[in-house]
């Protein structure tokens, strides 16, 4: 049977609680049981697949492993631009001073424009979406309070269906420790007659011998 299909009914309102040397017997047939297969998981399971990452993943685990932040976000346009040292005036005979202003006022112009945009967008969001972000906050609140609902009423129903298992099992109490302690004197007889019954082939064994001689 497999291991998701077992069920395992159990009677543990009526149940004694069994008693220290017999749990440890019972772990004993257990781990005996198991032999090799003493783990975590079921040895019916399947031994895992072994994993087989991309570079790209395999990079991040390495990351993750050496304690690295994640640079995913480049956090550079919102820091204010420094200009380069050189006076762009100082010397117009080097190029390289004024390929870095060149550079350094492109970026600013950028970032000028994303900031005006941002603005924007900001701005429109005060005025137009507002409201639409309160409604689908609402309608998110909406659904928790139904999943809360809903979890309720499962809670509600599980408790019934302990209660109902409770009470049954409490009903037969009595029944079932009667055919307990029946099957136990039933076995017991049995053994008795299969004593007895040895005990008299012996006897016929021994008087065969004795005649026979």
């Amino acid at each position: 049977m497999p291991l998701t299909n077992a069920i395992h009914d159990s009677l543990p309102y009526i149940d004694t609680e069994p008693t220290p040397s017999e749990r440890a017997a019972a772990q004993a047939l257990i781990t005996q049981e198991l032999g090799d297969h003493a783990s975590d998981t079921h040895p019916s399971l399947p031994h895992l697949a072994p994993s087989k990452f991309s570079p790209l993943i395999q990079s991040e685990l390495s990351r993750i492993g050496r304690g690295e932040k994640l640079q995913a976000i480049d956090l550079s346009s919102y820091e204010a631009l420094e200009p380069p040292a050189t006076s762009p005036n100082s010397d117009e005979k080097d190029p390289s001073s004024l390929a870095k202003w060149r550079e350094a006022l492109q970026k600013a112009y950028t970032s000028q424009s994303y900031l005006v945009g941002r603005q924007t967008n900001l701005a429109l969001l005060e005025k137009y979406g507002k409201n639409g972000w309160l409604i689908g906050n609402s309608q998110l609140e909406d659904v928790l309070r139904a999943l809360e609902r809903e979890l309720a009423e499962r809670n509600a129903v599980i408790d019934m269906v302990v209660i109902e298992r409770k009470n049954a099992q409490e009903a037969v109490g009595a029944e079932v420790k009667g055919l307990e302690e029946g099957w136990k004197k039933g076995v017991g007889r049995v053994l008795e007659t299969e004593v007895a019954a040895e005990g008299l082939r012996l006897e016929i064994l021994q008087s065969r011998r004795e005649a026979a001689r």
